[in-house]
């Protein structure tokens, strides 16, 4: 993938109907509930930290994509994951960056291959290989937030859970550095300047 990155998205740059600039986004969506996570953290001495637990099963989805090369990030909170809502947050990205073409790199996830999408006009995707996470640097932007957000804490409710990451993906759309310095890596960033 490294090696061929580059001529593989010369080649989908090719196939785009009008020539615009070109913005390469890595996707990925990531669920968030009411689980809490509970870690080491540091508290005074003599006292021990006391950090609820929460064990209820309720679920929030994140769609989210980055743009590794100068760090823009755009996400939605939504239901659930599936084509549906896939075709939901692809329309308001490519909406967002109507002056750009975007090549959106995803994972295989069944509803990223559905016959049912819609793709826009300047939007294509571009598949990572199977079995490959270690590839997207979408994928530590979700830690990132899961540690700065959700450790140690239980929501009373889906709706303060959701409070709670629309916050934290609002920090990191508004920080576009922090976000360079986690999602842009070497490789991708070479590959994508010409």
């Amino acid at each position: 993938m490294e090696k061929k990155l580059r001529s593989d998205l010369a080649q989908i740059t090719l196939s785009f109907a009008q020539a615009r600039p070109v913005r390469v986004m890595f996707q990925d969506e990531a669920r968030f509930g009411r689980i809490s996570q509970c870690r080491r953290c540091w508290h005074k001495k003599p006292d021990r930290p006391v950090v609820k637990a929460m064990l209820t099963h309720e679920y929030t989805y994140a769609y989210g994509a980055v743009s590794p090369l100068d760090g823009r990030f755009d996400s939605l909170v939504l239901p659930q994951v599936n084509g549906q809502w896939m075709q939901v947050f692809l329309d308001e990205v490519a909406g967002r960056y109507a002056q750009d073409n975007l090549i959106m790199v995803v994972d295989g996830a069944g509803w990223h291959r559905s016959q049912a999408l819609e793709l826009p006009q300047n939007l294509k995707l571009f598949f990572l290989p199977p079995y490959s996470p270690e590839l997207n640097p979408q994928e530590h932007l979700w830690d990132e937030l899961r540690e700065k957000y959700f450790h140690n804490k239980a929501f009373d409710s889906l709706d303060a859970l959701e409070d709670n990451l629309v916050k934290g993906l609002q920090a990191l759309e508004a920080d576009p550095a922090r976000v360079k310095s986690i999602a842009g890596w070497e490789w991708i960033i070479s590959a994508v300047e010409n």
